[in-house]
């Protein structure tokens, strides 16, 4: 069997990886605590559910358009009038099962051998992977290098060249928790006019998860780059939907027809009854945001103290998501090993810095999307390890 060589290029998600072998522990009667995969540990809000649940009934069973119900494409614009001001055509918003094939139809987009796409490292790992994928060239801007772990506009903009097609950022990032705030990202903004021959494919599924009441600094707010510009964003985390695999992307004009043919091409449209249970996440009330923030806000604390008195690690304080990043390095382990001994003599499941790129071998990400009770405990048994 002879397979094609790009396959060699594809990546992986590490933290589904870190799962099964805590599974596979658990199984043999060790006790884990799972702060591995970015998952909030909420369920769906009820009314929700019953959108779903109605859709069914009323017989909402078949395909529909590739770029998403009207009414949930609608929905999404209603948000983004109700939250940052912004009047958006829905025919510019297409319904994706998820985050991630925005990721892969973005980058399938632009990537080709010979171009050269900026990415964050640390980062989503499927970004990378994908931007290998094409045959690209990645160009990495590392986050590790400020220690609160935030880009910086004038290292990206000094990356830029003539072969630069596509630009990544994600804020909130994922895996750091850091947060860059909207003076940084208007003088990125400006920064961009200079270079149009760039697009940004701008990441903001964490958007409604950023702490100490700060504001999202969308790139929404500069309509002079809307025509080169991609959003990613969705239901997953914010209203606790992962497994409904439902996502939403803003695309320039010029590039929904091709993206509609990828979805075509792919996985034809996304289910009918979670597009109508989006829309009532959407134009429902944002209780159970509030809610999750409140609890979230609780746990960063604990996880980020905790952290902190542990000898040896160093942790920032996360701004956004739900993620602790600390450098591990003066325990005398890199983040792997951390990762394997926290896994195996602590029975704590977190995933190594190297799962989201090479500069972060010092690192480990704790998912704080578990209860205080767990964290607190993981906390205790990682101590006692060291």
């Amino acid at each position: 069997m002879k397979l094609a060589k790009n396959l060699d290029r594809l990546g992986t998600e590490t933290a589904f990886s870190v799962l099964a072998e805590a599974k596979k522990l658990e199984a043999g009667g060790k006790k884990m605590i799972h702060l591995g995969l970015g998952q909030p540990d909420f369920k769906t809000p009820k009314h929700i559910v019953d959108a779903a649940k109605k859709a069914l009934d009323d017989g909402h069973h078949g395909y529909v358009l590739s770029n998403g119900i009207l009414e949930c494409r609608q929905s999404v614009t209603r948000k983004i009038k109700k939250i940052y001001n912004q009047d958006i055509d829905p025919e510019r918003i297409i319904i994706m099962p998820g985050g991630k094939p925005t990721m892969h139809y973005a980058i399938q987009c632009f990537g080709e051998p010979g171009v050269e796409i900026i990415h964050p490292t640390p980062a989503f790992p499927i970004y990378e992977s994908m931007i290998n994928y094409t045959g690209s060239t990645s160009v990495p801007y590392d986050l590790t290098k400020d220690k609160d772990l935030k880009f910086s506009a004038d290292k990206i903009l000094s990356l830029i060249t003539d072969k630069t097609r596509l630009l990544i950022l994600i804020n909130p990032n994922n895996p750091t928790g850091s947060f860059v705030e909207k003076p940084e990202i208007d003088k990125l903004a400006e920064g961009l006019k200079k270079h149009p021959h760039v697009t940004i494919l701008s990441d903001e599924i964490y958007s409604r998860q950023i702490f100490d009441e700060k504001q999202m600094p969308t790139f929404f707010n500069y309509p002079d780059l809307r025509e080169r510009l991609i959003v990613l964003e969705g239901w997953s985390k914010a209203y606790s939907m992962t497994g409904w695999r439902l996502g939403w992307s803003f695309w320039p004009k010029n590039l929904i027809e091709h993206v509609n043919k990828l979805l075509i091409n792919s996985v034809s449209c996304v289910n009918a009854a979670a597009q109508y249970a989006g829309i009532a996440a959407l134009d429902g009330p944002d209780d159970s945001i509030k809610e999750m923030m409140r609890k979230f806000s609780i746990r960063r604390k604990l996880i980020h103290q905790g952290l902190n008195s542990l000898p040896g690690v160093k942790c920032s304080l996360p701004g956004g998501a739900f993620y602790a990043f600390p450098n591990v390095s003066g325990t005398g382990m890199n983040g792997s090993e951390f990762a394997k001994k926290c896994m195996h003599e602590a029975g704590v499941a977190i995933v190594p810095g190297t799962a989201f790129g090479k500069t972060s071998k010092d690192y480990v990400r704790f998912s704080f999307a578990a209860s205080s009770d767990n964290i607190s405990q993981a906390l205790d048994k990682i101590k006692k390890i060291l």
